[in-house]
């Protein structure tokens, strides 16, 4: 991540922005700050798409939802916000606007009201005050780092549906069964599904390898296994398995640390996804374009891994990525720093670890 446009570019990094912005002003307090986050949390609940059905306020004395104060505009948020001062920027900030900006991803419906509310031209210029103080700040290193080849961590969480419990297939029956998988679904969605964008209908909205496969996340002292905290979509899981796994030297790892190299693994390798997709896709984006998808089992005949680095999730997951003219493509169900393996890393000489959630924030390794 070079600086704090590249922040700014995708729906991720903007709520990361505008999640360390609220924090910011919690830490400040005073009266600005909380006029500012009075304003976001009404404003961001008043442009939420369930607002008044799956998302409703209860006020005080109202007897009812919203009553008769004024909702703020985008506009008064920004402006509010424009009069908070900024206070000291940490790591565990970072962190902690990091993990609610990946939590709050949704790919399959409309963007939630605090991701419509960051794309609002006014605050979308105030949040550039918070990303230049990010990029000032400077993030970890390892948000624009390349794979961590001497510490990957499989983080196995205790449930039987876990989608990070990996797989002892091997890896290219897997991926052959999943581009089989992917054209039948495809063929049979344009078999069956309208064309129109806006219909009522969903299906397949990721965009990653198949998840039987092993994923793998770096560590980083003192808070663990990324992959402990970093998930799309988290089912609020409280304890976990961690597997240590080398990383071959001579293994070929393609690094996504950007729209423009996800747009090239698309471009070399694409796999037609319009009909499967169109639906989802059109209400997380509001694009209407043709869509693809990275041809997984193709990519692997010419790399061992995909790694996805945290600036690139930032930048990239959850927009309408061009790949051609007409033609574009979503990195959607991917996590920070997350590695999908094509073939099957070894076991590190560590030992696996047990791990427990000691809060919403943070996890710590299980003492024997």
């Amino acid at each position: 991540m070079t600086g704090s446009g590249d922040l700014m570019a995708g729906p991720r990094g903007r709520r990361l922005c505008l999640e360390v912005a609220a924090a910011l002003a919690r830490v400040t307090a005073g009266p600005a700050a909380q006029e500012y986050l009075h304003a976001a949390f009404l404003s961001a609940h008043h442009l939420d798409p369930g607002s008044g059905t799956s998302r409703v306020i209860l006020r005080a004395g109202s007897g009812g939802p919203e009553g008769a104060e004024r909702t703020p505009t985008p506009a008064d948020v920004a402006r509010f916000l424009d009069a908070v001062p900024l206070g000291e920027l940490s790591t565990d900030i970072l962190l902690v606007g990091l993990t609610a900006a990946v939590d709050s991803a949704r790919y399959w419906q409309e963007p939630d009201g605090e991701d419509v509310l960051a794309a609002t031209p006014h605050v979308h210029g105030a949040l550039s005050r918070v990303a230049a103080r990010i990029a000032s700040f400077g993030p970890p290193a390892w948000w624009s780092a390349p794979i961590d080849r001497t510490a990957q961590a499989c983080v196995v969480f205790d449930d039987p549906a876990s989608p990070t419990n990996p797989s002892d297939q091997v890896a290219d029956r897997v991926l052959s069964r999943w581009r089989d998988a992917t054209r039948e679904e495809e063929a049979r969605a344009q078999r069956e599904r309208p064309a129109d964008p806006r219909a009522a209908f969903g299906g397949t909205w990721w965009s990653t390898p198949p998840r039987d496969l092993t994923r793998t996340t770096r560590s980083v002292d003192p808070y663990g296994p990324v992959g402990l905290r970093l998930v799309e979509d988290a089912y609020g899981w409280d304890q976990a398995l961690v597997r240590w796994v080398a990383t071959p030297a001579e293994a070929t790892v393609y690094e996504v640390d950007g729209p423009e190299a996800w747009a090239l693994l698309c471009r070399r390798f694409p796999l037609e996804g319009t009909a499967s997709r169109r639906h989802d896709w059109f209400r997380t984006t509001g694009v209407t374009d043709r869509w693809v998808v990275p041809d997984w089992a193709r990519a692997a005949a010419h790399v061992d891994a995909v790694h996805v680095t945290t600036a690139g999730y930032l930048s990239t997951a959850g927009r309408a990525v061009a790949v051609e003219p007409g033609t574009s493509s979503v990195l959607a169900g991917w996590n920070p720093d997350e590695t999908f393996w094509f073939t099957t890393p070894p076991p590190a000489p560590e030992v696996d670890q047990r791990w427990h959630r000691v809060d919403d924030d943070s996890w710590q390794v299980n003492r024997r």
